[in-house]
């Protein structure tokens, strides 16, 4: 991953205010190790931290693109999978690379089709344009929202940033929070385009945010729409597995050591067995890591949640796929260390979290680090092949709600048990929850003939 930062500020020289822009390209190091940037001119001002994974000389950012009606300059984060397809393209209509990079696909796509490009993207990306030609900037955040993207529209323009930290380290920018800030955090629903800090927004999924001296705009360039399926079982099951071989194989390509992360489940060993078939068609192994715990197969006490321990299926699977596997042993004095709970924190912005889960996720990707730095998971397929408890639980399907928060008060209890009674009162937030599955199921169509129960499973996947 990589982080990008900004300022745009339409009644400033910014070529001259370096210092804030240095302060917020810093907040970011951890997301981008290999190199820093910065870039201005006139009211703009850009800032990158590179994580180097394709190109590693060539990919230098900000990267800019000089016309004669004005400068272009890019900051982005993420990969896009079909650069080599979109190079191809734009080659043929006249353009010329200087380097090998995606990031120079996304410069002159955009330099070709403007505000068009995003429809032409495969990939996972948060990406800003100054266009000196118009003097706007451009913010695009993939289909899914898979990289984060903020933004703080100003008095006289905006600032935006990978993480809400970025933003921050800004002097206009305040760190406070207000009543519909804290109702996100004790509420554990998502709502589009909320950022908890007070003034900063998120750049939408599938949106594209353009800033001008008329002020902010906002267009959706993909929404998730309700489709029949027509296709029968084998059909699916070809279409699916064709989908799986494109994606692994796309996002294989890297000019650094690439690994899987492997917890035995079937997203993950899928992957993992793909990984592996694609890489030994080139005569390379796949490195595989999974996160165990000290004595965690010895004492392992089955629950709702998981019913058995996860390294005896991680280890079929290496085996399975002729994996080079390691396993990254954690103990308990390693997850409460002080230190590394900070960090946790930091890193998300925010006091809230998954406790131990979030410990391990950094310690595991901190021990990967010293070997792979691109690592494919089997991330969110839970939520698109319906892999949560909350799929099969009817009290949560049936409930006119957000399912996890069923299965979350079964297992958890209630968080608001902590909040004084006349702050729970102000919050209201049972009815903060109920205002936002209203919203989140209203744009889920129903299809013509479709039963109760399949449209509840529509909203439920929807949701997810």
């Amino acid at each position: 991953m990589c982080g990008i930062t900004g300022w745009v500020s339409f009644d400033r020289d910014l070529g001259t205010e370096t210092a804030a822009l240095d302060a917020m390209t810093e907040t970011m190091a951890c997301r981008g190790p290999d190199d820093r940037g910065v870039w201005a001119q006139g009211p703009a001002a850009l800032g990158h931290r590179r994580l180097a994974i394709i190109d590693l000389p060539g990919g230098r950012q900000p990267m800019s693109a000089d016309t004669p009606h004005g400068t272009v300059a890019l900051v982005y984060s993420g990969e896009t999978y079909n650069f080599t397809e979109l190079r191809r393209e734009l080659a043929d209509r006249g353009h010329r690379f200087t380097t090998d990079s995606d990031t120079e696909a996304v410069l002159r796509g955009y330099l070709e089709w403007g505000d068009a490009l995003p429809e032409r993207l495969n990939g996972m990306y948060a990406f800003a344009l100054w266009d000196g030609r118009e003097n706007k900037l451009v913010m695009v955040r993939d289909r899914m929202g898979i990289k984060p993207f903020y933004y703080h529209p100003t008095a006289d323009g905006v600032l935006f940033g990978s993480e809400p930290k970025a933003v921050l380290a800004h002097p206009l920018a305040r760190p406070r929070v207000r009543l519909d800030g804290l109702r996100e955090l004790f509420t554990m629903i998502k709502t589009p385009g909320h950022a908890v800090w007070d003034g900063i927004r998120e750049v939408e999924p599938g949106t594209v945010v353009t800033v001008d001296r008329s002020g902010v705009h906002r267009r959706r360039y993909w929404d998730l729409e309700t489709r029949p399926h027509t296709d029968d079982r084998d059909a699916t099951v070809a279409h699916v597995r064709s989908l799986l071989d494109d994606i692994v194989r796309r996002q294989l390509v890297a000019d650094v050591p690439r690994c899987t992360l492997l917890s035995g489940g079937l997203d993950s060993s899928a992957m993992t067995a793909l990984a592996a078939r694609q890489l030994g068609e080139h005569g390379e192994k796949v490195r595989s890591f999974a996160v165990d715990f000290a004595g965690q197969t010895e004492n392992f006490v089955a629950d709702e949640l998981r019913g058995t321990p996860d390294t005896p299926f991680v280890h079929d699977v290496a085996r399975a796929s002729g994996t080079d596997h390691q396993d990254i042993v954690l103990d308990a004095q390693a997850l409460a260390d002080p230190e590394i709970r900070a960090k946790v924190v930091r890193a998300r912005d925010l006091p809230a979290g998954f406790g131990d889960m979030d410990a391990s996720l950094y310690l595991l990707f901190r021990a990967i680090r010293d070997h792979s730095t691109v690592a494919l998971s089997g991330e969110s397929a839970d939520e698109v092949f319906g892999g949560y408890l909350q799929f099969f639980d009817e009290e949560a399907r049936r409930a006119d709600t957000f399912p996890w928060l069923v299965s979350m008060s079964r297992h958890m209890g209630e968080d608001t048990d902590v909040l004084r009674p006349d702050v729970a009162a102000k919050l209201d937030l049972p009815g903060y929850v109920a205002d936002g599955y209203r919203d989140a199921v209203a744009g889920v169509r129903r299809l013509d003939g479709e039963s109760d129960f399949e449209y509840r499973m529509r909203r439920i996947c929807h949701l997810h």
